[in-house]
């Protein structure tokens, strides 16, 4: 049974992050040039919500403005779900099919470790 943890270690903890007084187009340019699907929303360092590439497009809430006036906080999910490095990939596995989410981030003494895509579970069970 593998953890959150070793895969980690195999795939790296850098995370890319983002506050929520940026605007979306900043979250989806980041996203883009880092070639990533989400970006955890950091309040003074705590996790305070996602951002995820299909977070914009189409979300019903979202404000009649341009892309570059919407706040990340004004389309981030939160609460977030998250899990910590002592969880199963096989936990993982689950919730993610269970709340239809493709992120997880990973949080130790409520500290961001690392971020598990649906891509890094599926890799890592292949």
């Amino acid at each position: 049974m593998n953890t959150v943890r070793e895969l980690l270690q195999d795939k790296g903890h850098e995370v890319s992050s983002i506050g929520p007084g940026k605007s979306v187009y900043v979250a989806m340019q980041l996203m883009a040039d880092k070639k990533i699907g989400a970006l955890p929303v950091l309040e003074a360092g705590k996790l305070i919500g996602i951002i995820t590439e299909r977070d914009y497009p189409g979300k019903p809430k979202m404000p009649n403005k341009p892309l570059r006036e919407v706040l990340v906080k004004e389309t981030m999910s939160s609460p977030v779900v998250h899990v910590s490095p002592d969880d199963t990939t096989e936990d993982c596995i689950a919730l993610i099919t269970k709340m239809r989410i493709r992120h997880l981030p990973v949080l130790e003494n409520d500290q961001i470790f690392g971020i598990v895509s649906i891509g890094d579970l599926s890799r890592m069970s292949s």
